[in-house]
């Protein structure tokens, strides 16, 4: 059973206002979950269950976990959790992260590794009946996204909350896109969720890496950046862009 303490509620209110107002639940769905075993994914796993017991609409959830081939993997745990809560985990072991890590592959391997990990978790969506795939992804992470395309790829974009794919094969929806990732991780210390450390040698120094430890910096002197930065995002102002 769930802990309902102020942190639940927050990010209970940040979820349902997202699903609400970006229209990402029906009645009767069937979703795919892709869980990392990070404090994201679990966070909205444990979410989505406990909500099940409240509200009228109906859905079910099938967790999918795309193991990438390091030693040190959590598989096993992983889906003792998910039996925990009445689910079963369809779980995959490939070999994504040592080859994205080959010595050719040495200039973008976690670009490499998510794209194959991207593919492979659409797939496995489709075969088990899913139209809809719920990710992890927090407000932060929707910030982040952006200055990393704006630094690295020269655009202007980020993720979307809900977002149709393979013309309307699968909806890719993100439940957690208006929650904090503070809240997050408060919740799963409070909650004691079974959060795993990440095994890939690059996790710790990937370009996202950077870009957080660079609105960190910023925040300390106007703790107003990140939240800026997400309302820029619907406040586009075409006139003032080139085209």
């Amino acid at each position: 059973m769930i802990r309902e303490t102020r942190i639940y509620q927050r990010l209970n209110r940040a979820m349902g206002k997202a699903i609400h107002q970006y229209a990402m639940i029906e009645d009767g769905d069937r979703i795919a979950l892709g869980l990392s075993g990070g404090k994201d994914s679990l966070t909205l796993l444990t979410l989505l269950v406990e909500r099940l017991r409240r509200i009228p609409v109906t859905y079910s959830i099938h967790p999918i976990y795309i193991d990438p081939g390091f030693d040190g993997g959590f598989a096993d745990e992983l889906a003792a959790h998910c039996r925990g809560l009445g689910l079963t985990l369809t779980c995959e072991i490939t070999n994504h992260g040592p080859e994205a890590h080959k010595d050719e592959q040495a200039a973008n391997p976690c670009f490499i590794c998510s794209r194959l990990r991207r593919k492979r978790l659409f797939e496995l969506t489709s075969e088990l009946g899913c139209r809809t795939l719920a990710l992890g992804h927090n407000k932060d992470d929707v910030i982040e996204t952006l200055l990393i395309n704006m630094f690295y790829s020269g655009q202007i974009s980020t993720m979307m909350p809900h977002q149709s794919m393979f013309n309307g094969e699968v909806t890719v929806i993100r439940p957690l896109y208006l929650a904090e990732e503070a809240d997050i991780v408060r919740f799963a210390s409070e909650q004691a969720l079974p959060v795993y450390t990440n095994p890939c040698p690059s996790a710790a120094v990937s370009k996202r890496r950077e870009i957080k430890d660079l609105l960190t910096a910023l925040c300390k002197d106007n703790p107003h950046v990140k939240g800026n930065l997400f309302r820029s995002l619907s406040q586009v102002r075409l006139d003032y862009l080139l085209t």
